[in-house]
């Protein structure tokens, strides 16, 4: 115990290099802290969020349906987007006093009122657009209670005139519905990859961090064997230095994530955003931080001096042959790795998925890449010759001390390595939770329909003001019915009906020819009964009329190809101009329009919302996608990239504290070489050479990993092997600026140190 209190002493007796040295090791094992704080509360936080989602969530189809009483409500939802800002809203209708309240709202808002988010109130003050969309008096703000985040836009909206019905409206007597958590097998897959990629950087980085300035404190070890410490002692010491390091490094991480977690509530990325309150650690993780991060400095401290041998008259770490690094254990670790995925016997059918042999084969791989970078350095910078002088410079240094330029990209090597996996994985997913939806974005870039009662005054209306907008250059629109028909022999077949103007026809069919009075029967080469058409004069029933409106279809029908329209469906249908469909009297009509627009104007798309919302409150607006994507894979993605992203920042910054500390310690060295008449210029190529050497390697290797590992996970899931290259190009390209960045940022200090006061000793 007295030689672990004197190495503590040590750590604020050693005068200011040994301050330095000691910040440098808290501070870099503070962003460690940090990080894996924040992953520590990454379930909380999830299970708050989902939380406050299911608590303003109802059910939306209730068997038998709710009666009207006193205690009902109506409700519709009433989304928008406005330039992808996702809105969510609801329209509210009380059908008595004892209605219930969303959460978040002290009392239901009046006809026409709303009741908004504070980031939507901010919107619509600064946004014209919106404000003519939503232009309601604002008389309240929900509550935090009520919203998933702080950066969510939501409204509740008064209103009177809902249906219990359709999609006009759903009866409920109250909110709070447990949403549904059921994802699919290969998404759990994808996240246990995330989360071991995303951490295991974070702990090599914080390992690395520990053996910051060992060769100052073994020169000080040395100093204490000259006054009677033996062997033994100098460890102990030593790991008392690293615990106090450890300790001081668990304060600063906690302030960061403190500090982290006040500046949350103002940062929104890929639509996600948490309250500061959410973001607390599991107690037990908490716990096992603060007790694995001193207990690896010590394990790392003592590590580290295995081989070194601390006597009173210096240390012996270079003299002689330097031992040859063992490469079999190296390989063993990646072979275990993938040999365990190979048999971990995933099934895309099951809901189980063997987590701890999934987790524990991405690690042993993953740490394999760590334990060969060092192997591969030594390797490869033992058989670099000649050239300029700063390449000397920076492979002679790689030669003496190859350990510290691998532990110092080792973490990116990881890090690129997963990610490299994680996109290779995506893409190969990307085909089963993303689809083309064969829009056609020529033709139309906005649909606009209603599935609500309308006719044709309400679809003239919206052609009308559609193509008076400014940005929109054609738009055309169509009613539609659902038929249903008996026909000779078999069971009722359904069969759709569309009642346009020919241009509007011309979006589903091939016409010929066509005029006001004539009908089309549009086909598709098909033997499904259910794709078949009803016959002239065949009697229909239009399903969806409250009175079941009966109906015949017109004794001549021009037979005519379908097309795809131009949000991509297909279908066989009857096509009737409107005076061959004889509009009076029919009912369950709905609506559907298309705008093409123009692309140089983004506000176009905003005014086709505005005019739909307009002409009736239950039209939906969409703009058309190529592809369409699940929700959950989309937010999993989402998550995914801001982990990378943060991971990135932090890996970069530990490069940085690692180069001013490398720099700091070298101080004598390097002025002593610009006395010499050493160029500070040279000096300069000679840091990025150092650091260049090493990150080329190990983006090598991570290439090479990363797409081993990706290939193995998509044969786990079943999918065809495919390797994302714009992927590969993306994370070596940010790891090379990382590499650039890094050595910018540490000019200023080098050229601070190669002042000829940097000869000074005592």
């Amino acid at each position: 115990m007295r030689d672990l209190l004197l190495g503590a002493r040590l750590v604020f007796a050693g005068g200011r290099d040994g301050l330095l040295r000691t910040t440098f090791i808290a501070v870099g094992i503070g962003l460690g802290v940090a990080v894996m704080l924040g992953a520590a509360a990454i379930g909380p936080m999830i299970e708050a969020r989902a939380d406050r989602t299911d608590g303003r969530s109802y059910e939306l189809f209730r068997y038998p349906a709710l009666e009207q009483g006193p205690n009902t409500l109506l409700i519709s939802s009433y989304d928008t987007i406005y330039h992808d800002i996702v809105v969510q809203g609801w329209r509210l209708q009380p059908e008595g006093a004892a209605a219930p309240v969303p959460p978040g709202l002290d009392a239901l808002p009046k006809p026409g009122e709303m009741v908004v988010s504070p980031k939507l109130r901010a919107l619509l003050a600064e946004e014209e657009l919106l404000r003519e969309r939503l232009d309601h008096p604002i008389v309240g703000t929900i509550a935090d209670k009520g919203l998933s985040g702080p950066g969510e836009y939501s409204f509740y909206l008064g209103a009177d005139g809902l249906d219990h019905h359709g999609f006009a409206g759903t009866r409920i007597d109250h909110f709070g519905e447990q949403s549904s958590n059921d994802i699919d097998p290969a998404l759990i897959l994808l996240m246990l990859v995330a989360f071991t990629v995303l951490l295991l950087p974070i702990g090599i980085f914080t390992a690395t961090t520990i053996r910051f300035g060992g060769e100052q404190r073994d020169r000080r070890l040395a100093a204490l064997r000259l006054i009677g410490a033996d062997q033994a002692m100098a460890r102990r010491i030593a790991a008392g230095e690293a615990f106090v390091a450890a300790l001081c490094g668990l304060v600063i991480g906690a302030l960061f994530f403190l500090a982290g977690r006040q500046l949350v509530e103002g940062i929104t990325l890929q639509r996600i955003s948490v309250f500061a309150a959410d973001i607390v650690p599991v107690p037990a993780l908490a716990a096992l931080i603060a007790i694995a991060v001193p207990a690896t400095a010590v394990a790392v401290a003592l590590f580290a001096l295995r081989r070194v041998s601390i006597e009173p008259l210096g240390v012996a770490r270079n003299s002689g042959t330097p031992t040859r690094r063992r490469l079999w254990w190296r390989l063993l670790l990646p072979a275990l790795g993938v040999g365990g995925l190979l048999t971990a016997n995933f099934d895309p059918e099951s809901s189980q998925i063997r987590d701890e042999q999934l987790v524990a084969s991405v690690l042993l791989l993953l740490i394999g890449v760590a334990a060969l970078l060092p192997w591969l350095v030594d390797a490869v910078v033992a058989r670099l010759g000649a050239g300029p002088v700063a390449w000397q410079l920076a492979v002679r240094r790689l030669q003496l001390h190859s350990d510290t330029a691998a532990r110092t990209v080792s973490g990116v090597t990881v890090a690129v390595a997963g990610g490299l996996a994680l996109q290779t994985l995506f893409a190969g997913l990307a085909g089963t939770y993303q689809a083309e939806t064969g829009s056609d974005l020529r033709r139309a870039g906005m649909s606009v329909q209603v599935w609500h009662s309308a006719d044709a005054r309400m679809i003239d209306t919206l052609v009308t003001r559609l193509r008076e907008a400014p940005g929109v250059t054609a738009a055309t629109a169509v009613l539609r019915a659902d038929l249903a028909y008996q026909p000779r022999s078999g069971e009722e077949t359904y069969a759709t009906l569309l009642i346009g103007d020919c241009a509007a026809l011309g979006q589903y069919a091939q016409l010929p020819r066509c005029a006001d009075g004539d009908a089309f029967a549009a086909r598709t080469e098909t033997d499904d009964p259910s794709q078949r058409l009803p016959a002239a004069r065949t009697p229909v029933r239009i399903t969806h009329s409250e009175d079941g409106t009966d109906w015949r279809v017109p004794a001549v029908l021009t037979d005519v190809p379908a097309v795809a329209a131009p949000d991509g469906t297909r279908a066989p249908a009857l096509l009737l101009t409107p005076r061959a469909a004889g509009l009076d009297g029919l009912g369950g009509l709905h609506a559907q329009a298309f705008a093409k627009l123009d692309p140089t104007d983004p506000d176009a798309i905003e005014r086709v919302r505005n005019i739909a919302l307009d002409v009736h409150p239950a039209f939906v607006a969409d703009e058309l996608t190529a592809y369409r994507t699940d929700r959950t894979f989309d937010q999993i993605r989402r998550g995914i990239l801001i982990g990378v992203v943060a991971l990135l920042t932090l890996l970069g910054a530990g490069l940085l504290v690692t180069m001013l500390e490398q720099l700091r310690e070298r101080r004598r060295l390097l002025a002593a070489l610009v006395a010499f008449g050493t160029r500070r210029r040279t000096l300069g190529a000679s840091l990025l050479w150092q650091t260049a050497i090493p990150m080329l390697l190990g983006l090598g290797l991570a290439v090479l990993t990363g797409g081993l590992l990706g290939a193995v996970l998509l044969r786990l899931v079943q999918q065809p092997v495919r390797l994302d290259w714009g992927a590969v190009a993306t994370m070596t390209g940010l790891s090379a600026g990382v590499v650039l960045l890094v050595t910018a940022l540490s000019l200023p200090l080098l050229w601070r140190l190669l002042r000829p006061g940097g000869l000074r000793t005592e």
